[in-house]
């Protein structure tokens, strides 16, 4: 039996849906973080990626953390 090899998670896809379904409004979540509204407005548009600055402010506001995800092949 073969397993077929799926495409790690995108990160940036997942870090939007945690902004989408936090139940705060983007200028919550700006003032929040203290990531321009703006930016966060783009991210979630897909016309630019974030810093890993801003990242790292709505990832630790909204409970997040990176973690090393290993596949077994």
């Amino acid at each position: 039996m073969t397993r077929s090899k799926r495409k790690p998670p995108d990160l940036a896809d997942q870090l939007r849906r945690a902004i989408t379904g936090c139940g705060l409004s983007l200028n919550q979540l700006a003032t929040a973080t203290r990531v321009h509204k703006a930016q966060l407005s783009r991210f979630l548009r897909a016309e630019r990626s974030l810093t890993l600055t801003a990242a790292a402010k709505v990832c630790a506001y909204l409970g997040l953390r990176l973690t090393d995800l290993q596949t077994k092949e």
